[in-house]
């Protein structure tokens, strides 16, 4: 059978629209809904219950519109909101920790593993535990990069401000001498250039994007859930906020498919 109902993907603002990206070019003939909180971005300084709150209203949202897969294409969001979606929702639901542990863990050659992420992500420890399930003989070496962010949101990937900033962040790594380094937050792959050239081109990027996209192909092939459809498929997106810069950094970074932005505001108690 076919299953013509759209996938469901959310993050906090543009980053998991990398996320997209990857979906989007491994299964092209599915819909997608892709929501950017961008009203209440970034998550990464907010507390976990606040954080929680914010992706269950989102997958509400998501969820209403009659999606047969969710993807939390946001580090901050998984972290503390994957287990209550889980017992919320009765459809598969990807998120994009495992998968980028799964590649680290494959990709490592000295067993260092380095993570960057947002405060949230880091202090969650869901990536130490999602480690630690996989069992294999590697450290792994965590650092918040809370502005990281702010800058991707503004479409600074290439200052000489952010080359210093990112200096500073992963000078601990650089010292532990972590070969590979999981890009724990799905803003970041838009800053692999400035981040490979402060690591060095010997240590290996780690995106969560092209291997959850994988598993979202899996777990539609799993439950029959692939779309037969012949044409490509077509996308919405959705903001929370009518101002920002989600317009023009979605052209930027996902390209043509990127069409007009829906929005959709929240209530004045649901924003902070």
């Amino acid at each position: 059978m076919s299953d013509r109902r759209p996938i469901g993907m959310f993050d906090s603002g543009v980053g998991g629209l990398t996320v997209a990206r990857a979906v989007i070019d491994l299964l092209p003939h599915e819909d997608l809904i892709y929501f950017g909180d961008v009203e209440r971005c970034p998550y990464g300084p907010r507390p976990a219950d606040e954080v929680r709150r914010f992706a269950i209203e989102i997958m509400d949202v998501l969820v209403a519109q009659d999606v047969k897969l969710l993807v939390v294409a946001c580090n901050s969001a998984a972290s503390t909101a994957l287990d209550a979606a889980k017992e919320r929702y009765d459809l598969p639901i990807i998120s994009v920790i495992e998968p980028g542990v799964h590649a680290a863990v494959a990709a490592t050659r000295n067993r260092r593993i380095g993570l960057i992420g947002t405060r949230a992500t880091v202090d969650s420890g869901a990536y130490d535990r999602a480690v630690a399930e996989t069992r294999a003989n590697v450290t792994l070496a965590s650092r918040a990069c809370p502005r990281f962010v702010e800058f991707v949101e503004r479409g600074d990937t290439t200052s000489d401000e952010v080359i210093a900033l990112a200096r500073g962040y992963l000078a601990p790594l650089r010292e532990q001498e972590v070969d590979t380094l999981i890009l724990g937050c799905t803003h970041y792959p838009l800053l692999s250039g400035v981040i490979q050239y402060v690591m060095g081109e010997s240590v290996v990027l780690v995106s969560s994007a092209e291997a959850t996209a994988t598993d979202v192909f899996a777990a539609l092939r799993n439950r029959d859930l692939v779309s037969d459809q012949r044409l490509l498929g077509t996308h919405r997106f959705i903001s929370s906020s009518v101002e920002g810069s989600f317009s023009e950094l979605g052209i930027r970074f996902l390209g043509p498919e990127f069409g007009e932005v829906e929005h959709h505001p929240w209530p004045h108690e649901a924003r902070t």
